[in-house]
């Protein structure tokens, strides 16, 4: 037996001016056919555990399609035509298949498709017909739709926030695979979808309170008639009508059962809505409480979060530190100008007056004038051997430059955006974490991975952007109403 391999994957924030290009696939992951292997293969992605899945199996994996771009803003009406042309190309190439696994991300929208994955997952279910099963997998910030469930046999989402199980989720993917394969299971999934959005500062899921809805999760599991379940927390970034929370039941042939299920979950999250509001700190108070905790402690600068599409330039925490004059602290941005003004003018050099950061839109601080210290010029690339956020391995920064202001701000200068999800990020620059009291990453949840091991202390920091965790602050015109916490809803869940 063969089955076929194929991912879009894009995070789209719709409130981001800049539209997602064909060029930003390019430059992560735009892949056919067997190329598909060396990037994914041993990867701690889905993609990654399809392979290894299926390779416990006698059925022959076979590479269709991939593109992935980093978190951005709406993809292009262009892209989208492209990417599918592509897909569809690859697929009149691939075969006779028995089967397909695919990896959406869940909350991608385009010009034209604002549920972009329902689209492109729903047109894949036309091409292939109603008798090949497709098992999907989702990012835990999916924006779930009836259209991803219909065009699908069973949904899989990642169960960690930072996302460190993606490998596994695909493994369990193609083990489902094989039993649907073998006539051992016949999948019927249904979806509560909760009207109540789960706050981006609540959504880690080994804190509370996401720790016990996950536990009363894997309670559900127990259920022999349940072959898998998921919480799907869901993207507020993306203004469409699907924002906000679900849960998805996959039983063996029960969809009764798999829908009551599903609302059982659903409720839970109805009756304990206001534990997932946002606790709110903003930088004067996060900077207060640094200087009496041990360091280093960690801020999560919330508004500029690249995991969610920002810039990766925002400067507000940077002005207040400097303001301050201090503790030691280390930040990295995106300012390929500032990078090659530091790196024209050399490792141990003083730039007068140089503006650093705050320079891709009005959103995210002005840029920040200071004397800078050349100390160190690298080429950006770096590797994380570890399972972390993302599940990527090979990164590349760009030309990068680490600049120092007198008051012992230290920064790092990037040519192309890059999300903190490894430490590799530092320590291939030559940075020890332990030098600093504060160390800025730009994220909410998905570096706590990569930092955790070295910050004793981490505080999530109320910054503005377009990221922000202060979710009506947004502008929304496609969102569903009554939404939590926009608008109160009733207690117990209706149909």
């Amino acid at each position: 037996m063969r089955v076929g391999i194929i991912s879009i994957q894009h995070e789209s924030n719709t409130f981001i001016q800049t539209a997602t290009t064909l060029d930003d696939f390019k430059y992560d992951v735009l892949a056919t056919g067997e190329k598909i292997y060396p990037i994914f293969e041993n990867a701690a992605h889905e993609l990654g555990g399809f392979f290894a899945g299926l390779a416990e199996t006698e059925i022959e994996a076979v590479p269709i399609f991939v593109a992935r771009a980093l978190p951005g803003g709406t993809i292009t009406k262009e892209t989208v035509s492209t990417l599918i042309h592509l897909l569809d190309n690859e697929l009149s190439q691939a075969g006779k298949l028995d089967g397909l696994l695919v990896a959406p991300h869940g909350a991608g929208v385009s010009e034209q498709e604002r549920d972009l994955d329902g689209y492109w997952l729903e047109l894949l279910r036309e091409r292939v017909g109603p008798e090949i099963p497709i098992v999907c997998t989702l990012d835990a910030h999916a924006n779930l739709s009836q259209k991803m469930l219909d065009a699908c046999d069973a949904t899989i989402v990642y169960r960690s926030n930072p996302h460190i199980d993606q490998r596994d989720r695909g493994i369990e993917a193609a083990r489902l695979m094989y039993r649907i394969l073998q006539d051992e299971i016949k999948p019927t999934q249904a979806a509560c979808f909760v009207p109540v959005a789960i706050n981006i500062e609540r959504q880690h899921t080994s804190s509370e309170p996401c720790a016990s809805l996950y536990q009363l999760a894997d309670e559900t599991l127990k259920d022999a008639n349940v072959l898998t379940n998921s919480i799907v927390l869901g993207f507020p970034y993306a203004d469409v009508h699907e924002m906000g929370s679900s849960f998805i039941v996959v039983t063996d042939n029960d969809q009764i059962r798999a829908q009551k299920l599903a609302d059982q979950l659903g409720q839970t999250l109805i009756t304990r809505r206001e534990e997932f509001q946002a606790h709110l700190t903003g930088i004067k108070k996060a900077l207060d409480q640094a200087e009496k905790m041990e360091g280093p402690v960690c801020f999560l600068d919330m508004g500029d979060n690249i995991g969610g599409g920002s810039p990766a330039d925002g400067t507000t925490i940077l002005h207040a530190i400097q303001q301050r004059r201090g503790p030691t602290s280390f930040a990295c941005l995106y300012d390929p100008a500032a990078a090659k003004q530091a790196i024209d003018t050399g490792v141990g050099n003083t730039l007068q007056a140089l503006a650093i950061g705050g320079k891709t839109d009005d959103q995210h601080g002005d840029p920040l004038v200071a004397d800078v210290t050349v100390l160190s010029i690298h080429d950006g690339h770096f590797t994380e051997s570890q399972v972390r956020h993302g599940g990527k391995t090979e990164y590349d920064m760009g030309p990068t430059a680490v600049v120092q202001t007198k008051f012992g701000l230290t920064v790092m200068l990037n040519s192309h955006r890059t999300p903190p999800f490894s430490l590799g990020q530092l320590t291939s620059c030559g940075i020890n974490p332990a030098d600093y009291q504060i160390l800025v990453a730009k994220g909410v949840q998905a570096p706590l991975a990569a930092y955790s091991p070295v910050c004793p202390n981490l505080i999530r920091v109320n910054t503005p952007g377009v990221t922000s965790a202060d979710m009506e602050q947004f502008q929304y015109q496609y969102r569903r109403q009554p939404l939590f916490p926009f608008e109160q809803i009733e207690q117990e869940l209706t149909s």
